[in-house]
């Protein structure tokens, strides 16, 4: 057998493979979306049906009258963007910082911040966190929910790793045409790091989006509670054993997340192959 000949056979069997185990992965996805659009009966026919048959668009619109669904996922919504923001800005100012400064302590410093990376903060913290909310009188309030999530450890060392391969030659150029430390970062440094901010915000959008501990206990009202809570409302409602209905709900939670990581995939793609290689 000629070598292109194998090259050619493992080729297409690791297509195959990959297009399995992405079948795989995708099938609990797929499955809340052919039950959101099937009417109970068909969703509790025995034996099991995994084709849909049409679209019983009810379920969403039921979804929404349980509940405040469209206040909660824009609740989620500014949530997740505000976080994402202030993580992005945090995270990659001080990454600069570290990855271009030298200054007194900074070594001990990045290594303190590393360590709290292996804290699970919302273990830890979640209640001195809950007693300095209630203090100040942010129950209720987006800044309660997105406030103290607004820095990251994670953030910052991804940046850093980032920053550090940018070559030194670039800012001593940036030096010779008179611009600032704050401009080389503005025209210099973030244009080169598309790729890594926007893997970072769709990871950061992700987390924020499924918070649900801290929205739980934080929120005491309903129009302040966000679409994660909403699903287990929706659950725990009359209609808890229309699955069509929960899996709508689920689906609609899960769409932002979805479209904005299709929106960014290649971005996404280019910053973890780019980090691999880098190390």
């Amino acid at each position: 057998m000629k070598r292109s000949t194998r090259k050619t056979i493992k080729m297409i069997v690791v297509e195959i493979l990959l297009i399995l185990t992405s079948l795989l992965i995708f099938a609990p996805i797929l499955l809340a979306i052919f039950m959101s659009i099937q009417p109970p009966e068909f969703v509790f026919a025995y034996p099991p049906k995994f084709l849909p048959k049409g679209f019983f668009v009810k379920n969403y619109f039921d979804a929404f009258k349980i509940v405040p669904f469209a206040r909660m996922a824009l609740n989620s919504f500014v949530i997740a963007a505000f976080i994402t923001l202030g993580k992005l800005i945090t995270g990659s100012l001080s990454g600069y910082a570290y990855a271009n400064f030298s200054f007194k302590g900074s070594k001990l410093t990045f290594y303190i911040l590393f360590a709290t990376l292996f804290i699970p903060a919302e273990i830890v913290l979640i209640v001195p966190l809950f007693k300095i909310v209630s203090r100040i009188g942010w129950t209720n309030t987006y800044w309660a929910m997105t406030i103290p999530f607004m820095a990251s450890a994670t953030n910052t060392f991804l940046m850093q790793q980032h920053f550090k391969t940018i070559p030194k030659e670039f800012e001593d150029a940036a030096r010779i045409d008179g611009a600032t430390s704050m401009q080389y970062f503005v025209k210099v440094i973030l244009p080169l790091s598309r790729s890594i901010i926007a893997g970072a915000a769709i990871i950061n959008f992700t987390y924020a989006w499924n918070m649900y501990l801290w929205p739980l206990i934080v929120a005491m009202e309903d129009r302040m509670k966000t679409v994660q809570v909403a699903i287990n409302m929706i659950i725990n409602a009359e209609s808890s054993n229309n699955w069509g209905i929960i899996m709508a709900g689920t689906v609609i939670a899960l769409a932002p997340t979805l479209i904005l990581f299709f929106v960014l995939q290649d971005l996404f793609v280019k910053s973890l192959v780019g980090s691999g290689i880098k190390g």
